[in-house]
Parts: structure tokens; C-alpha cells; sequence
């Protein structure tokens, strides 16, 4: 048997690719580590796993049908887990690139409960930014 240690990727289905590209990077810090022009494939290094982005009309975004929208989802949400946890700091730099990010909650995530927020990224994907869990007592 196997157990699952942590989400290796995931894909996102993009309309608009550079602009969505540069969230990841510009917004999020993901670097570009990988372009595979033969599949339309820009993959993002998220910590220890990849985002990657696929345009609607390559090869592999073709596969998924409509292109995101309100109607035409990807998914709910993917959640990143940040550090350091600095909300100040955070929703500054958020507003700084445009973004009027939610308050922070207290969410359960794969470590247990934590500060969160959720934004948007330009192809309307919803992106939960999520702190270190409790200490339990």
C-alpha cells in the first residue's frame, strides 16, 4: 500500500497564459522552472510541488472542453501553505498587485487549524494562502 506525503501538482487550464503565468510568479513567487512548448505547458515551482499551466487550445487544455470561467471551473480552490505568516505583510503585497484579499479566517488544512485567506487569480481560480497550523496545547 501507499500513502499520499503531500500534493505533487496540479494543472491549471489557462485562457490567457503569460498573464497567468505572471501571477504565479510576480504575485505568489512561483519561479519558472519548465516550459515544454510541444504540450503549450509552463510549470511553476510551488515549494515542493508544481503549478502548472496549460493553455485552452494546446494540446492538453483542448482535453478539458470550455475554457475557466464562472460557468467552466477547473476546481474550487487549491491551497498553498506560506510561510512566514506576516497577514500585514501579506494583504500589503496582495494590494499592491491589485488584489483586495478577504480577511484572514482560521481554516483546517492538512496540518490542522490555521490562518487563511482566499484570492483570485486572473483566470478566476481560487487560491487559499494558508499560515502554519496551531501549536496544540
Amino acid at each position: 500500500m501507499f500513502k499520499i506525503m503531500r500534493i505533487d501538482h496540479i494543472v491549471l487550464r489557462a485562457r490567457n497564459v503569460p498573464v497567468l503565468v505572471a501571477f504565479y510568479h510576480d504575485v505568489l513567487g512561483c519561479p519558472l522552472v519548465k516550459v515544454q512548448e510541444k504540450f503549450s505547458l509552463w510549470q511553476m515551482r510551488a515549494g515542493d510541488g508544481l503549478i502548472d499551466i496549460v493553455d485552452v487550445d494546446g494540446e492538453i487544455g483542448r482535453k478539458g472542453g470550455a475554457a475557466p470561467g464562472k460557468e467552466a471551473r477547473n476546481l474550487d480552490h487549491v491551497c498553498l501553505r506560506i510561510e512566514p505568516w506576516d497577514e500585514d505583510a501579506l494583504m500589503a503585497h496582495l494590494r499592491g498587485h491589485g488584489i483586495e484579499p478577504e480577511k484572514a479566517a482560521r481554516r483546517y488544512g492538512a496540518d490542522g487549524y490555521g490562518l487563511s485567506i482566499y484570492i483570485e487569480d486572473p483566470e478566476g481560480n481560487t487560491v487559499e494562502l494558508k499560515g502554519p497550523s496551531e501549536v496544540a496545547e
